[in-house]
């Protein structure tokens, strides 16, 4: 199976690739997230990928794309709704008509294994565009290693990120501090 495997970074890939791994699969990294900003952040978490893949032996493709002015035209209106409109099928389309034009008969996404995604919303983006693309999905549930897959990132080093990775993500990490700085707590 010739699998390209959409990654958002280093930390989310580590149970990802080694599960496939085992299954005898060996994926190949795409590296296209116009929705991780500011700049250093999406900077950081490619650079990190670029080194583990390097340091693994995983071959690996980055499409730069910070896409700052897109991914704002796009969610502006919606922002609650940002992930399901805008964040899993810019990426997962693109990974899918990548994997298409390339020769790769299979995609999938790291974004699976974090228990803070939507992976119904994921699954039928994933699935609409295999259809669009005529490419297979390849749907894993890689949930049940997210937290071994985060030690294993910490014991190896990585770069830990601190939220999903567009700027209201971040925002929501620091909701309540930022509501008790509003009210005089802090």
């Amino acid at each position: 199976m010739k699998l390209l495997l959409h990654t958002c970074c280093a930390p989310c890939s580590v149970y990802c690739i080694d599960t496939l791994k085992e299954e005898g699969i060996e994926p190949t990294v795409y590296w296209f997230n116009p929705n991780i900003h500011p700049y250093m952040e999406y900077k950081s978490r490619r650079d990190c990928l670029k080194e583990y893949t390097s340091n693994i032996g995983v071959q690996a493709i980055f499409e730069e794309n910070y896409g700052l002015r897109d991914f704002c035209k796009n969610v502006v209106n919606d922002l609650e709704n940002r992930c399901q409109e805008y964040c899993y099928p810019v990426r997962i389309e693109q990974t899918a008509k990548y994997a298409k034009e390339n020769g790769y008969d299979s995609f999938s996404t790291t974004l699976l294994v974090s228990p803070y995604q939507n992976h119904e919303v994921l699954m039928k983006v994933a699935e609409e565009m295999a259809k669009k693309y005529d490419v297979k999905f390849l749907y894993r549930d890689f949930r049940v290693g997210f937290r071994q897959g985060q030690a294993k990132a910490r014991e190896l080093g990585l770069y830990m990120q601190k939220y999903c990775g567009c700027v209201f993500s971040e925002e929501e990490r620091y909701r309540k501090q930022i509501e008790k700085i509003y009210k005089g707590v802090i």
